[in-house]
């Protein structure tokens, strides 16, 4: 065998064995997803929970937890919002995010956890606490597909 023909054997294999390339995390995705934590509180901030909702998957497949409680659907965390912040949106108060680590996961980079802070004030519901959000890469951009909130101690 002539060394040549080694060389393109080597580069034929390597090129049999290669993946089609797939999305990779970068430090964009990074400001994307915080990006939606502020559209996210601006809306808030303003009255609009439609718009504070934007930030959540469309999907029945959304998970959101908070109080002991688990919502499936985007629906059904819409109308818990709605029920409690709804009658008044001039009353929601001032909410703002701190985000703590933004973590890829997943070989795709299609997916990032978001580990933050909460602090909502001005309003009867005022409270603080932690979060745990499961971020997805869709067709609109990034959206949580997974929210666990946990309020602390008042």
């Amino acid at each position: 065998m002539t060394r040549s023909f080694v060389v393109i054997m080597v580069a034929l294999a390597a090129c049999a064995g290669a993946r089609p390339a797939s999305p990779h995390f970068a430090p964009d995705d990074r400001a994307a997803i915080a990006g939606v934590l502020e559209r996210q509180s601006a809306a808030w901030n303003r009255g609009d929970l439609a718009g504070f909702m934007d930030g959540y998957a469309h999907t029945p497949a959304l998970i959101f937890t908070s109080g002991g409680k688990l919502r499936r659907g985007w629906q059904d965390a819409f109308d818990h919002f709605q029920a409690r912040y709804g009658k008044d949106p001039s009353a929601m108060g001032t909410l703002v995010f701190t985000i703590d680590t933004v973590t890829p996961v997943g070989a795709a980079g299609d997916a990032a956890l978001v580990i933050g802070r909460f602090d909502l004030s001005k309003t009867e519901n005022a409270g603080h606490g932690v979060f745990t959000l499961v971020f997805e890469r869709r067709p609109e951009g990034w959206r949580i597909v997974h929210d666990h909130t946990s309020a602390g101690s008042p």
